[in-house]
Order: C-alpha cells, then sequence, then structure tokens
C-alpha cells in the first residue's frame, strides 16, 4: 500500500496528505519531481512535537550531475478539511542550499489526526561553476532555448540598428521597423499579408493596436531571436495573445509552457481564462487540478464569486463539476 506515501505535485506546489500518525512514529513519502530533482518529505511525532522534513535526492551527486538546489518556500501543515480548516504556515525559506541534511521545521505540538504538509516553491535556483550568481531553473531555460534555435545572431542587429528595415510595425503607443522578409518566414499570416494586394503590402505598415510599444518590441525580439527572460515574463500574455493571431506556433507553446510554473491562488483563474480562450489543455488542466485536488477554490471566496458572475458559463460548469467530484469521491 503505498498511496499514503504519494505525494501530490504541480510545477511549484506538492502536497501530502498524511493519515493519522501515531506518537512515536516515522513515515517517509514517495518521491516527487519538482524542477530539476526528485524530492521527498517525511512526518515524525512524539507526544510533544511534530517535525516536518523536506529534502532532495543528492545521493547521486558528481562532478557532472545536477548540483544541489538552492531553494526558496513555504511550508504549510493543513490541519482538518475546509471549511473548518486550520493552517500552520512557516516563515518561509529564501535561497538555502539543500544539502545533505534539508529542511526541518518542528512544531511544538503534537498534531493528531489526518493534516496535509504543502510546499510552495517561491524559485529554485543552481549554483553557477564560475562562481557567479545563481541562475533559476524557471527564469529563462525554455525561452531561450526556443528564442536560440529558430534565429541567428545576426538578426539582432538588423532589428536594432535598423539595417534595412522596409515595414512599419505601429503599437498603440509607437512604431517599430521591422523587415516583411523575416516576419513572413516566421508567420505565415505576416506572409499572407505581405503576399496579397492588401494595405499592409501597399503602405509598407502593420497595424497592431491592441499591442503596447514595449510588448510589440518583445514580440519582435523574440522573432528575431533576442528576447531576454525578463522581458518575456512581463509581457508573456501580450506575446500568447500575439503568438495566437499571428499563428507563431512555438511563441504560443513558449507562452503556454510558462505560464505552467507559476500558478498561484492570485493568478489562478486568470490562467484559467487564458486557457481556455487560447485552447491550452495543460494549463487549463494545471489550474483546474490546483483549484480542485489541492482545496485551493475554498481559499478564494471573493476572487471565485467574480470569476462566477464574469467567466464563460461552459468554463464555469467544469469547475463546478470537479469540485463536486472531487467532494464526492472524499
Amino acid at each position: 500500500m503505498t498511496d499514503g506515501l504519494r505525494v501530490e505535485a504541480a510545477p511549484r506546489l506538492a502536497q501530502w496528505r498524511v493519515d493519522a500518525l501515531p506518537c512515536y512514529h516515522y513515515r517517509k513519502s514517495l518521491p516527487f519531481r519538482i524542477g530539476l530533482w526528485n524530492w521527498y518529505l517525511s512526518v515524525e511525532r512524539n507526544n510533544k512535537q511534530t517535525s516536518v522534513k523536506l529534502f532532495a535526492d543528492n545521493s547521486n551527486l558528481t562532478k557532472d550531475s545536477v548540483p544541489a538546489p538552492i531553494a526558496s518556500f513555504v511550508t504549510r501543515l493543513l490541519i482538518s478539511f475546509p471549511p473548518n480548516q486550520k493552517t500552520i504556515v512557516h516563515p518561509g525559506i529564501f535561497d538555502k542550499q539543500l544539502k545533505h541534511d534539508g529542511f526541518v521545521w518542528t512544531i511544538d505540538s503534537a498534531i493528531t489526526g489526518r493534516f496535509v504538509i504543502e510546499i510552495e516553491f517561491l524559485d529554485l535556483k543552481v549554483a553557477d561553476p564560475s562562481g557567479g550568481e545563481p541562475a533559476s531553473i524557471w527564469a529563462s531555460h525554455q525561452i531561450k532555448k526556443s528564442s536560440d534555435n529558430t534565429a541567428l545572431s545576426g538578426l539582432t542587429r538588423m532589428l536594432h540598428e535598423d539595417i534595412l528595415t522596409d515595414i512599419t510595425i505601429n503599437a498603440a503607443d509607437g512604431s517599430i521597423r521591422a523587415h516583411r522578409a523575416i516576419l513572413s518566414t516566421r508567420s505565415p499570416v505576416f506572409r499572407s499579408m505581405f503576399s496579397h494586394d492588401l494595405k499592409e503590402k501597399e503602405l509598407s505598415t502593420v497595424d497592431i493596436s491592441d499591442m503596447s510599444l514595449d510588448a510589440c518590441q518583445a514580440f519582435l525580439n523574440y522573432i528575431y531571436g533576442d528576447v531576454h527572460s525578463e522581458e518575456f515574463l512581463t509581457n508573456r500574455l501580450a506575446l500568447l495573445r500575439a503568438a495566437d493571431k499571428y499563428d507563431i506556433a512555438d511563441l504560443k507553446e513558449a507562452c503556454h509552457e510558462s505560464l505552467l510554473e507559476d500558478i498561484d491562488t492570485s493568478n489562478v483563474l486568470e490562467r484559467l481564462q487564458t486557457a481556455h480562450l487560447y485552447r491550452l489543455p495543460k494549463l487549463k488542466n494545471s489550474c483546474l487540478r490546483f483549484l480542485v485536488d489541492f482545496r485551493k477554490v475554498y481559499e478564494m471566496h471573493d476572487d471565485f464569486n467574480m470569476f462566477l458572475q464574469t467567466a464563460e458559463r461552459d468554463l464555469v460548469a467544469e469547475v463546478f463539476n470537479g469540485v463536486l467530484t472531487a467532494w464526492s469521491g472524499r
């Protein structure tokens, strides 16, 4: 029987449901994957205290393997279940390298009955072998890889130095010069604009009035292979909209993967509606799982009520069906 040892894991969230733990007993979870590492949770109880431990599997570290994680996270103990749930929260751990000793939290209470250990990872970093600043594994890995694989370094100079540009992109609050050949190569929608007798071909302009100048610059930077992680993250919803509008599949997928990485209670309902609008199945499933399987829907009364009033009816019905299914399975 391993069900009681299994940890439910999302990209940045882990929950372990622990059945009643007898006094002077120890229990260790099965491994779960978050980021680049396999993780374990353990819990131990005596008649006065309960101790929770989080640690990464560093048993096979070699010169060429992934180094020990540098982690920032919040730990919660959820006692009982909604609507009478009680939560104990650890103040938080920031930029701690978790080697063999891991992280231990001792609560001055002998917790009885069922409870849930929840770990919300805020960031995971790896040390720079050359001694520089540690780098987040979530900041730019997939984004930069996708961008680098679809452009040549010389394109950056062509864009930023206005070399032989032949088209003007009009954003909501400014304009940028670009190259119709490069835009046509990356987008079948642009290619159609410039290949037929449309106003974009005749006037050598493209109006993208639903994008700010900064977002439009990030859009072109991605197309030309020079997008930076902070720029991408700041504008990713606008980039997703542009990727869908201009049929740039790799950009849409990069936005999709990025939006999966930092779902939390402050953005999950917006992400769910975004996933529904742009047909992003992985994001939609992750949001529903976060709300229902991790029971976060019960913590978001005001936001959820607003969602019920404004979201599309079929999406609301889907969320309700998930909640009802979860309740019937309890």
